[in-house]
């Protein structure tokens, strides 16, 4: 019978770990999340392991492959352990993590504000005023164009700060 197990994989080497595995006939359940980071100046989005160096595998150790086999295996470095016996996940919990892959997918899309989106700042030194969105600065904050004192200037304001209208 099949069953789950978590693998701990050599730094940045998933991917290759994942490609071998599959190839022995190892299912493989590596989830990622897609990430605005800004890089070289510019805003793009990066998928990111969210478990770094951690992979989730299914397999018959009775069947094949034995796991001395899957130890072995280019990329993995060794299974996650209590005792001298790999421990074996509950088949609900990849399921629930599947179910949210396929969640957040769904709304990374909507979570970006678009140029020149209204939006109230709810906390700070500018609470209670309209702003307009006009690009990220960093990973926690965001750049507005606030009216003060029938001037508009740009501000950079907290993402926490700000709420939707």
């Amino acid at each position: 019978m099949k069953r789950w197990y978590l693998l701990y994989c050599k730094r940045g080497e998933q991917l290759r770990a994942k490609t071998h595995l599959e190839n022995q006939g190892v299912e493989c359940y590596y989830p990622e999340v897609t990430v605005e980071k800004i890089l070289r100046g510019k805003r793009q989005s990066v998928k990111e392991p969210l478990f770094p160096c951690y992979m989730f595998v299914r397999f018959d150790f009775e069947i094949g492959p034995t796991f001395t086999t899957v130890r072995s295996t280019r990329g993995v470095a060794d299974f996650v352990r209590f005792g001298s016996q790999p421990k074996e996940l509950q088949g609900d919990l990849i399921y629930e993590l599947k179910q949210m892959d396929t969640s957040e997918q769904s709304l990374a899309a909507s979570k970006v504000p678009a140029k020149g989106q209204v939006m109230k700042v709810t906390g700070g030194q500018f609470s209670g005023i309209d702003a307009i969105y006009q690009e990220a600065d960093g990973e926690t904050r965001s750049l507005m164009l606030i009216k003060l004192i029938n001037q508009p200037v740009v501000m950079s304001i907290e993402n926490k700060d700000l709420d939707l209208k």
